[in-house]
């Protein structure tokens, strides 16, 4: 086995690799960007060497780097992780180059697979079942035209060189098809260099489910089962499963050898996963290649999970020359197991990416990984797992990918898997930074999920019930904020009566006022203080006994008919209120700081990211009011207005357009 190797990459996969190397005793080394210095992932490995900048294009694109680095540590093999260098054939040509081992299939099955119209030929004349379609090298638009019309309506015309939804279109009718295959060739040309496409039928409710396939240089392959990723947004990924719903054991043995024909049409090495897209009719279920993947997928945690297989020792051991582990016959299922990828994202804003610092990450009971020694007692999986590269106090950069975490269940039943993935979802606390925890709450509760009525389409079809939901109104939400108050309070009480907080007086009732903004409204509340110690709140219309008690998991409140466990962060001005019933947030007024507001001097007005000042709409000296846009920033390539929060006269514009800026750069002055 291999004394040390290179982790060419960065966040939850490095440090998910760098867990088994320890395990088995490989010394790891960490490759870091300028943005990545402090990452979870460098403090993982056993040594780190910088290479170079912050953008992909200037560090971990960067593979004469990589291969410097390898080199000049002693490592014998590099590992790429998933994205990045993952699929490119010249890395690991190059790696071989150097004498070092790549720690996945050789540069001729990723070249093979790496175009779609290529790999489609392929595998047909393997025998794997395609979607009806044109792969060929034509490319006259009359001749393309023609085929569609041949394949019938609707079609779908797809990049060749394409991937992550980027040179896709739909096509319903023969009349847009002219101006979809213009629109379709731009993107292409623009996102990949090449404006090559091909035409297959648009296949009606697809499911696209992946088969994971390993070969080792002995000529051994197996399946390790399926994965149902059907869930996705802007045609990528949000839920993963295993095993697939309504999966029979005829289907999963076709498709499992269908995969592996795929695999062994190429000569494959390690691991891979070959991408189905299944066509669900008449309550039958056909399947047709998409597409394979040469690494290392995303979502490999729930195939581990129901096979009790830890897949990156099987990947390095495969890559050190040995045998499989393990045969077809050898390979069982056991239970069911679910991942939500957790992202730094607004769903409710078409899913913006967001950036930022986590003030509080707090995750749910878990095990970071674990290998079954046994692969019968395939029951005993972890119930929970977090991969993640990331923790309280990191900073969520606009340079990479947005995930942030990967939460993983496992059950005896889906059913199983479904309860313990929205606890652990409950659980999961994250302030500082928007995310998808909420929303993806409401897709794993939401009937289509629920009733494995999966298909690519789920999320736009349930999209009344996934977005903008609120499950913690204002009375509950407010009643936690003043508890946590009084419980901040409480605990900084001394020994002697006078320090004591808790609104006795000798006669009268005391009453104290709270205000907060909630959902943008104004909210007052009052809380009255009793003779034998009780506690009445009032929240608008709303009023009752408030009772609470702290304890390890948070806040036990009841109020107004209501009981939950709530746990309350405080950011700045902003309560974040997590329960098992959803989150939410209030800003809680401070009534002595803005008792002075008419006497203050100005506004502050700061980057919400790190970014580009693209334009200012106004100029020293010019009266603004309350909502008007003020500047033009672009980040994480979109752009953001910024508006006045409240009237005055611009005092200084302290940036100019063209200049980067950092989060929470002061870009203008305001004077009242």
């Amino acid at each position: 086995m291999f004394k040390k190797i290179l982790i060419a990459n960065r966040g939850e996969i490095a440090c998910r690799v760098a867990a088994t190397c320890k395990r088995l005793g490989i010394r790891t080394v960490a490759v870091y960007s300028d943005a990545d210095a402090q990452a979870r992932h460098v403090k993982a490995c056993d040594e780190a060497v910088h290479i170079g900048g912050s953008s992909p294009k200037d560090s971990y694109l960067r593979w004469e780097r990589i291969i410097e680095a390898a080199n000049a540590t002693g490592a014998q093999a590099v590992h790429p992780g998933y994205g990045f260098l993952s699929e490119n054939e010249e890395f690991a040509a190059a790696c071989k180059a150097a004498g070092l081992v790549f720690i996945g299939p050789p540069a001729s099955a990723i070249q093979a697979m790496g175009l779609k119209a290529e790999s489609k030929q392929l595998m047909e004349r393997a025998g794997v079942p395609l979607v009806p379609g044109y792969h060929g090298a034509g490319q006259d638009a009359a001749m393309l035209k023609g085929e569609a019309d041949r394949i019938g309506y609707p079609v779908l015309i797809k990049a060749s060189a394409g991937g992550g939804g980027k040179g896709m279109r739909a096509v319903e009718n023969a009349a847009d098809f002219d101006a979809a295959l213009a629109s379709c060739k731009r993107e292409a040309i623009n996102s990949f260099g090449d404006d090559a496409v091909l035409i297959e039928k648009y296949v009606q409710r697809p499911r696209h489910i992946e088969i994971q396939v390993f070969g080792d240089t002995h000529g051994n392959y197996v399946y390790l089962f399926e994965r149902d990723c059907s869930v996705q947004r802007r045609h990528q990924k949000v839920l993963e499963e295993a095993p697939a719903p309504g999966m029979t054991e005829a289907m999963r043995k076709q498709m499992g050898e269908a995969a592996v024909a795929a695999a062994r049409a190429v000569d494959y090495v390690g691991a891979g996963t070959v991408e189905f897209i299944v066509e669900q009719r008449a309550g039958e279920m056909n399947f047709f290649f998409m597409e394979m993947n040469t690494r290392l997928q995303v979502e490999h945690p729930v195939t581990e999970a129901i096979t009790g297989l830890d897949l990156v020792e099987w990947q390095l051991r495969v890559a050190d020359g040995e045998r499989l582990p393990m045969l077809q016959d050898e390979l069982k299922i056991g239970g069911h197991a679910i991942e939500a990828r957790i992202c730094a994202e607004n769903p409710d804003n078409n899913f913006l990416p967001a950036t930022g610092r986590l003030d509080v990450a707090r995750w749910p009971a878990h095990v970071a990984f674990r290998r079954n020694a046994d692969a019968e007692r395939l029951h005993d999986a972890a119930p929970v797992r977090i991969d993640t590269g990331f923790g309280e106090g990191d900073v969520i950069s606009p340079f990479y990918d947005s995930m942030i975490a990967k939460l993983i269940v496992h059950g005896s039943t889906r059913e199983q898997a479904l309860a313990r993935l929205d606890e652990a979802l409950a659980q999961t606390h994250i302030v500082g930074i928007s995310t998808n925890v909420q929303f993806l709450r409401h897709v794993v509760k939401s009937r289509s999920f629920e009733t494995a009525d999966l298909d690519t389409a789920l999320i736009p079809r349930e999209q009344d019930v996934l977005f903008k939901q609120e499950e913690v109104g204002l009375p509950l939400a407010a009643a936690a904020a003043v508890a946590q108050t009084l419980l901040n309070e409480k605990a900084k009480e001394g020994a002697d009566p006078f320090s004591r907080r808790d609104g006795w007086r000798s006669h009268g009732i005391n009453a104290r006022r709270f205000e907060f903004e909630f959902k943008g409204e104004h909210v007052k509340a009052e809380l009255a203080y009793l003779h034998d110690g009780a506690l009445t709140l009032t929240v608008g219309d709303v009023s009752g006994a408030l009772r609470f008690s702290s304890g390890e998991g948070g806040i036990d409140l009841q109020f107004a008919g209501q009981r939950a466990l709530a746990s309350v962060y405080a950011n700045g001005e902003t309560d974040y209120v997590f329960t098992p019933q959803g989150a939410t947030q209030i800003v809680a007024i401070d009534l002595l700081a803005h008792a002075g507001e008419a006497q203050a001097e100005g506004g502050r007005l700061t980057a919400p990211m790190p970014g580009k000042v693209v334009s200012f709409a106004v100029k020293a000296g010019d009266k603004v009011t309350k909502g008007q846009a003020l500047a033009v920033m672009e980040a994480m390539k979109m752009e953001h207005t910024i508006a006045a929060p409240a009237d005055g006269v611009v005092a200084e514009l302290m940036y100019a357009p063209g200049d980067q800026v950092s989060e929470g750069a002061e870009l203008l002055k305001i004077a009242a």
